[in-house]
């Protein structure tokens, strides 16, 4: 498995409206996408910093895997998210190299990305994403 780069750090915040000024003033930069990912239950909010993004997540349901997160931990670093060429080829690898998958097949996720997660329990805390550009 070859990481590219980092693709984005993923930021939980508890309301877009509020946070997307202050990380514009803070980072020197405008959001330059907001986009609703409905089966994650969640609002995205991008920033490019360099190669890197910085990602906004606000739970749009309080079921949602951002709703717990900051009930448990509050507002704060959520993950990082690695680019690889091929995220199912990604998953596979970590498999076999023994880390515990969240996602055993690539979902889809914003910016028409192919994403999946590692259990953070084998990563030393860390909630990993493998990302891949979707192939259209």
């Amino acid at each position: 498995m070859l990481l590219e780069r980092i693709e984005h750090i993923g930021i939980a915040v508890s309301n877009l409206k509020t946070s997307i000024p202050i990380y514009e003033k803070l980072l020197g930069s405008k959001c330059y996408n907001v986009e609703l990912v409905e089966d994650q239950k969640v609002n995205t909010a991008f920033f490019k910093i360099g190669e890197v993004k910085i990602e906004l997540l606000e739970a749009t349901e309080a079921d949602s895997p951002i709703s717990n997160f900051i009930e448990k931990n509050g507002e704060g670093v959520h993950h990082i998210a690695f680019q690889v060429n091929d995220t199912s080829k990604a998953l596979e690898k970590a498999k076999e190299n023994g880390f515990r998958l969240i996602d055993r097949d690539p979902r889809p996720g914003a910016e028409d990305m192919s994403i999946g997660f590692l259990n953070p329990k084998r990563t030393a805390g860390v909630l990993v994403e493998f990302c891949s550009p979707n192939k259209s």
